[in-house]
This record gives C-alpha cells, sequence and structure tokens, in this order.
C-alpha cells in the first residue's frame, strides 16, 4: 500500500472513531480516561496525527462497544506498514517527532544506513528470503531516511558506540561508503553524531539501544528494542530516567569534532583494506 493510501486509511479509522465516540455521547477527554491515554491523544488518533498501539485499540472497543471493529482495523493497517508490526508505530512517530535521540551499541542507525549497508543487515537476519522481500524491507528503510532530507527535518542526535564503525557490515566498501555517509551529514550539519569509544569502558547503556523523540504538541517517547520485540515508552517518570542515561553517555562520547575525526579514520581504513584485497 502506498503512503498516500495509508495515510487515507488512517484518516478512515480516526474518522469512523470519531463518529461512534460522538454516537455514543462521550468526549475526548471522557474516551482516553477510560482507555487511559490523554483526550489530547483520542483527538490525534481522530485526526490521524497519531496512531494508537494495539492495546489501545482494543480498549476503545471496549469503550465504546464496537465488537472488535477498531482492532481489526488496526491490525490489517498495521499488516500493510512496510515495517515489522512492534516497530511500526515508531516508525510513523519519526515522521512527526521534533527531536530525535539515538544511541546504538551494534549497528548504524535505520535513519543514517546507505542502501548498501542496510540490505547487508537485513540479508544477515534473512539468508534464505527472496530478492523482492529483501528489497521491501529496503524501500521502507530508505524511506524512513528522507526524515532527515525534509526541510523540516527534526534535530536528530546520534551516539554510536564504537563497536558500530568496527563490525564490518556488508564488507570493506559498503562499511566506507557507510562511514563516509555519515561524516557528510556531520560536515553538513544536518545530524549530530558523536561516538562512545572502546576507552570509555562502562556506561548506562551496556547492550542496550534507545530511540527518544520528542514532538510539538505531545509528550516525549522512548523506543527500545530487543529480539523481534520492541516497546514504546511514555511514562515520564521512565522517560526521564533514560533522558538522564542518555544525557551520561553524550557527556561520556567524543566530542563532536573527536567524533568525525575517529568516523574518518575508520572509513580511510576500510578504504585502504579494500584497495590492496
Amino acid at each position: 500500500m502506498a503512503n498516500g493510501s495509508r495515510q487515507a486509511a488512517w484518516e478512515f479509522f480516526g474518522a469512523e472513531l470519531k463518529r461512534r465516540r460522538e454516537n455514543a455521547g462521550i468526549t475526548q477527554v471522557e474516551l482516553g480516561s477510560r482507555v487511559f491515554v490523554s483526550g489530547g491523544y483520542i483527538g490525534q488518533f481522530e485526526q490521524a496525527i497519531r496512531k494508537p498501539q494495539l492495546d489501545v485499540a482494543q480498549r476503545i472497543d471496549e469503550a465504546l462497544q464496537t465488537d472488535g471493529i477498531f482492532e481489526r482495523l488496526w491490525r490489517k493497517l498495521i499488516k500493510e506498514q512496510p515495517y515489522t508490526e512492534y516497530f511500526a508505530h515508531a516508525a510513523e512517530l519519526e515522521r512527526l517527532a521534533t527531536q530525535i535521540c539515538e544511541y546504538a551499541p551494534t549497528v548504524i542507525p535505520g535513519l543514517l544506513q546507505t542502501p548498501e549497508y542496510a540490505r547487508a543487515v537485513f540479508l544477515a537476519g534473512n539468508p534464505l528470503a527472496a530478492d523482492e522481500y529483501i528489497e521491501e524491507l529496503l524501500r521502507g528503510r530508505m524511506d524512513r531516511a528522507h526524515v532527515l532530507k525534509d526541510a523540516t527535518r527534526p534535530v536528530y542526535w546520534a551516539v554510536l558506540h564504537e563497536t558500530a564503525l568496527r563490525i564490518p557490515i556488508g564488507g570493506r566498501a559498503v562499511m566506507t561508503g557507510q562511514l563516509d555517509r555519515i561524516a557528510t551529514l556531520m560536515r553538513e550539519r544536518k545530524v549530530l553524531v558523536q561516538v562512545l569509544p572502546f576507552s570509555a569502558g562502562a556506561h548506562p547503556a551496556l547492550g542496550k539501544m534507545m530511540k527518544l523523540m520528542e514532538f510539538e504538541d505531545a509528550p516525549p517517547t522512548v523506543y527500545t528494542e530487543g529480539m523481534f520485540s520492541g516497546s514504546l515508552l511514555d511514562d515520564p517518570a521512565v522517560v526521564k530516567r533514560v533522558q538522564a542515561s542518555y544525557d551520561l553517555l553524550r557527556a561520556t562520547a567524543l566530542s563532536r569534532e573527536a567524533s568525525l575525526a575517529l568516523i574518518e579514520s575508520a572509513a580511510e581504513d576500510y578504504r585502504r583494506c579494500a584497495s590492496t584485497t
């Protein structure tokens, strides 16, 4: 399903939600209190600005006694997303964020990936998949990366562990291109990137990836990911703790200038090794 068609489908979801809520004589605030979100969130669902998570869609069905229609709509729309089900909502929020802060312990974040690097990542996780499936995954990832090309792009700040620079995903030539891309984005002042070097030792996010997203008219959200699973967290206390950890990571990481020098040095190492093989 094309992006325009998907948006139109979510707009139908929102219009149907508004119609059924009003027919039940319930305000946005009242419905929000019944499904454990704010009234403002209900308004954003109805305008297709934000998409509810599955458990919220299920609670809406229960509150409005709609016999599972919103759960069924949600499952159909998510199934047609170009992303895995657990990541689809986070991908939608990326488009709305005014600021995105990521920590990547082992793999270059998706928004910074080159097509060649992303293809190597997908092939590693799907070694028996058909080319068509890999290309579909790749299109979804590259579509996400457009958020950094828009004139209204969010402030993007990434902390990369040095491990992510040193694992030769896709081979030396692919890594050369990947690190060159990051260095170019940094030099063009489109992204802020710091490297957490091996020498930093223990740090607050050992082995954990995190993505913090801030919005103009909604509370900040944290996305974390495990094996075939992902979690969106918006509890203010949890977000505050994650933000504190991220601040410690930034304080521990190399400066932006030193990070750029390390990234360019790693790219040159890959380039030199590629030319001698």
